[in-house]
């Protein structure tokens, strides 16, 4: 069976990350998978290649659709003669559908990231798709796979084709992503802090959404109960020459607090040094990959609760309102607390938590049955 994932962009994010995971455990016996990205380009887009798999680009240009990008990838679909389009993120669910009504209409799943589409803080153009895909949603897909419970509630509400809408959350691969004690002390020699030193971080790209002026506003309510904790910020954009973070990290007198890694490839490594993961997310997360991999290291989350976070969490983890520092310094300060023997309890049930609901393979066998059926 072929399938063919559409994606806007291979660029580092959460809906990328989860395509090249599924397409490494993709059992190559019964699929034969295939990408086309929108946008040419993106961090993730050898990683695709060095599976074997054949990933192509339709050179589109941010903002700017044109009708010769959806002929083409008419074109695409009519040579690669699919089983299954498999899309990922608006712009390319709405591309996907139309360019296989135009070449000969293999079915269609679509996949949804977002769990937020507040007027303040989503793009005009996006929220336009959206409205465009939810009265298609009743024309094309067969399937509309939905990153989380709160974002098939959405989405339900924005007018999609209710009886469509299937959750299949982010998997994680437990085995590359477990705690290691060796691996701890390593990433904490190199950015030059000991073993006791407490350790609360953040991972994910600069980006509005991921709110890291609530982060840093925690981070300096906690230097007044927990003056020895350090604060470690990774991701696309967190780099030490980033002058938007540099000044809000100085106005907070944190200077010598924090620790700028931006993108990292060894997100193992980092996950497995902290004693605390932060999720400050203030809306639009669908399914947080940074939350479960620190929980698959069993590192205790103080997350807000914004898409499935609070579900992902569970029992095993702190969660508070988006947008309340206070709130979130407290939660960390909570997890701090814990004596070393709880921390580590507490650790040891997220990463159980993991295990037991998110693991790629259970995941990946998610999305096998659901391209079964057609």
């Amino acid at each position: 069976m072929r399938i063919l994932h559409i994606i806007t962009s291979l660029d580092m994010g959460g809906a990328q990350s989860m395509l090249v995971k599924l397409l490494s455990v993709t059992d190559r016996s019964r699929f034969e998978p295939v990408v086309i990205s929108l946008l040419d380009g993106g961090e993730l887009a050898d990683d695709v290649r060095s599976l074997g798999i054949e990933s192509l680009s339709l050179g589109m240009r941010r903002s700017v659709p044109s009708p010769l990008s959806l002929l083409d990838l008419a074109r695409q679909i009519r040579r690669l003669r699919p089983d299954v389009v498999q899309s990922w993120m608006y712009h390319a669910d709405l591309l996907a559908l139309l360019a296989a009504a135009i070449s000969g209409r293999p079915p269609v799943f679509w996949n949804i990231r977002h769990s937020n589409l507040n007027p303040r803080d989503s793009k005009l153009g996006t929220r336009i798709v959206v409205r465009l895909c939810a009265m298609l949603s009743y024309l094309g897909p067969r399937r509309i796979l939905c990153v989380s419970q709160r974002a098939r509630d959405i989405h339900a509400k924005l007018g999609y084709r209710r009886c469509l809408l299937t959750v299949v959350p982010n998997g994680f691969d437990i085995e590359r992503f477990r705690p290691d004690d060796r691996v701890r002390t390593s990433l904490r020699r190199e950015i030059g802090i000991s073993d006791e030193v407490p350790l609360v971080g953040i991972v994910g790209r600069f980006d509005p959404q991921k709110d890291y002026e609530t982060f840093l506003d925690a981070a300096a309510l906690l230097r007044r109960v927990v003056p020895e904790a350090q604060y470690l910020l990774c991701g696309a954009g967190l780099e030490a020459d980033n002058p938007v973070l540099n000044r809000w990290v100085g106005e907070r007198n944190l200077e010598a607090h924090c620790r700028m890694l931006g993108l990292r490839r060894d997100m193992p490594r980092v996950q497995a040094a902290l004693d605390v993961a932060v999720s400050s997310s203030a809306y639009g997360e669908g399914f947080s990959n940074a939350i479960a991999e620190a929980m698959s290291c069993a590192v205790p989350c103080a997350v807000t609760d914004i898409g499935d976070s609070a579900l992902i969490v569970g029992e095993t983890g702190q969660v508070v309102p988006p947008r309340d520092p206070v709130s979130l310094a407290d939660a960390v300060d909570r997890i701090l607390a814990l004596s070393r023997e709880e921390r580590q309890a507490l650790g040891k049930a997220a990463r159980d938590r993991i295990c037991a609901h998110y693991s790629l393979d259970r995941v990946a066998a998610q999305y096998q049955r659901l391209y079964d059926e057609f």
